[in-house]
């Protein structure tokens, strides 16, 4: 992993300095990489995730990932391109099977996705990846990128916050040698224990440590690798295998569909888990499989379910937070790791705009005013899920020979598979997050679509994603947007290439025109309609309020009204 300078240098100067190596970090890392801006990432880990850790890539990151290059090869990473990747559950994974929501191969998602419309309007389907693949492929496109230096195997110890910027101590733990880093800003994204977070007196706010018969309380996770388990399994192969009987709950990720998996369980009352060996996490996992299912334990760890929590605030000054240092999920729905890659994606443009000089530092206060309210939508998605999940008990006898076993399994198998459907099909909660309210959105007045987990109505209302729609000669709407601002312009509307070029030279802004079909004028209803670099709308208009374009994106860059009057003149 790269080392950079840092053990022949006692002072690195960078734009910004980013605490944590996960998903958050190293996404922002690629956000201002591409843009041009230096960083410097520190984690104290010595490289990437060993462990799967989050499992399911939402459709929307996989768009994001589209935009940076690389969807195409993280939809080949982890299961094969034929795999199944079906959400499963069975009373034990060789006893009996109760539901199974039935989703597609990798191989099959991007020509599925073309075909789909309305709440699955979209460049990209979800994709099921363990978090470590992601992990690597986001630290080998970062580190490619001119100004940007990963340094794992170092930790940040201190910082102070100056009027002009960061000065960030950092220690490598091995041998104690210390080194600076000068920064105009410091991003915390150093998981749910967070020193930068601490540093600030942030607390989160929300629930904590939800009891429940399944994830609600200690649970063990086990990494584990598996020859013989689907040979030793009766059951069509799936991606996410649960396990559902009163004696032991699970759930189960397959990770390279051939032997590798990442199982976790409920402890039960009693497990003291600072005795439990490998040997007793190998224990769970047979228990579980119903069966002596020979494994190797690559590592275990404890963590706890039952947490919907976000921080108070998610910035300070220069210094921000993102990913678990901002926000901590239960993990049902995914939507922990998903949620912190957008808020690099939010985060990394408006830092990039302020740090050239394009956007004042008031751009930034926009940052928390966003994500935040995102933030507590999403935990609060993901607590209900668990709830619905958790809450569900076995009937006792559900696992015996009998008639009201049966009956149970059958009645069981019904409540899993509307509660897989509700769990594992959610458009509305992927690509429904809004920013309402912003300061730096342009509110025509319209109201946005209702906020449903399992619905998603498409529209340009400001604050939201832009409506997708496959162009007549194959091509996402997407891939058409420029890397930064785009001006969408619909035929018959004005033309004004010149004027556009003086608006954006004037504001020193990147800003692509893109000139579409008459008939995806309903989709935006509207002439226009300018669209950010995280491809969220920041407005819509008639032609005839083309001449207010200046004082619009001036406003959506984050001048206040002085600068768009000076900007307008």
């Amino acid at each position: 992993m790269l080392v950079g300078r840092s053990d022949l240098d006692a002072r690195l100067t960078t734009s910004v300095l980013i605490a944590g190596g996960g998903p958050c970090g190293l996404m922002l890392a690629n956000e201002l990489g591409r843009r041009g801006v230096s960083a410097i990432l520190v984690d104290e880990k010595a490289g990437t995730a060993f462990n799967p850790q989050a499992n399911a890539t939402q459709a929307r990151l996989m768009e994001h990932y589209r935009r940076l290059g690389f969807a195409d090869e993280i939809r080949q990473a982890g299961l094969p391109a034929d795999y199944p990747t079906d959400v499963a559950y069975f009373t034990r994974y060789t006893g009996y099977e109760l539901a199974r929501f039935q989703l597609p191969s990798s191989s099959r998602a991007p020509e599925l996705i073309k075909g789909l419309s309305g709440s699955w309007s979209a460049a990209e389907l979800p994709h099921r990846v363990s978090q470590k693949y992601v992990e690597a492929i986001l630290c080998r496109y970062a580190e490619r990128l001119p100004g940007i230096q990963l340094h794992y195997g170092r930790r940040l110890v201190s910082y102070v916050e100056h009027q002009d910027g960061i000065v960030g101590e950092i220690e490598c733990p091995g041998d104690g040698r210390r080194f600076q880093v000068h920064a105009d800003f410091l991003v915390g994204a150093d998981g749910p224990r967070s020193s930068v977070r601490q540093s600030l007196g942030i607390s989160y706010g929300g629930k904590t440590e939800t009891q429940r018969d399944f994830m609600g309380g200690r649970m063990l996770a086990v990494y584990l690798r598996s020859p013989d388990f689907y040979a030793s399994v009766p059951h069509a192969k799936a991606w996410m295998y649960n396990c559902f009987n009163r004696d032991r709950r699970a759930f189960m990720a397959s990770v390279n569909g051939r032997d590798e998996f990442a199982f976790h369980t409920q402890l039960r009352p009693g497990e003291d888990e600072s005795t439990i060996t490998a040997d007793e996490a190998k224990a769970a996992f047979q228990r579980a499989c119903g069966a002596p299912i020979e494994c190797d334990v690559l590592s275990f760890l404890t963590w706890t379910a039952g947490h919907a929590l976000v921080a108070d605030g998610m910035q300070r000054g220069r210094v921000f937070l993102g990913g678990d240092a901002a926000h901590l999920f239960t993990p049902t729905g995914g939507l922990g790791y998903n949620t912190a890659i957008e808020d690099a994606v939010n985060l990394g443009w408006k830092l990039a705009s302020v740090v050239k000089g394009i956007s004042p530092a008031a751009l930034l206060d926009s940052y928390e005013i966003e994500r935040r309210p995102v933030a507590l939508r999403n935990t609060d998605y993901a607590r209900r899920f668990a709830d619905s999940l958790g809450l569900f008990a076995a009937a006792p006898e559900i696992e015996d020979a009998t008639e009201t076993a049966s009956e149970a399994r059958r009645l069981a198998g019904i409540y899993l598979e509307q509660h897989a459907r509700a769990e594992f099909n959610i458009p509305g909660i992927t690509f429904g997050g809004r920013y309402d309210g912003s300061p730096v959105i342009v509110s025509d007045g319209s109201a946005p679509p209702p906020d449903a987990a399992n619905l998603y109505v498409p529209s340009a209302c400001p604050g939201g994603r832009a409506p997708h729609a496959w162009l007549e000669d194959g091509v996402s709407l997407y891939d058409r947007f420029g890397f930064e601002w785009t001006l969408l312009q619909f035929v018959d509307g004005p033309s004004f290439d010149s004027s556009l070029s003086e608006t954006a030279r004037a504001l020193g802004v990147d800003l692509k025109l893109v000139t579409l079909p008459k008939s995806l004028r309903d989709l935006y209803e509207a002439d226009l309609a300018l669209i950010r670099p995280d491809q969220i709308v920041a407005w819509r208009g008639s032609a005839s309020d083309a001449g207010l374009l200046g004082r619009v994106l001036a406003r959506a860059l984050g001048h206040g009204a002085d600068d768009q009057a000076r900007l307008a003149s």
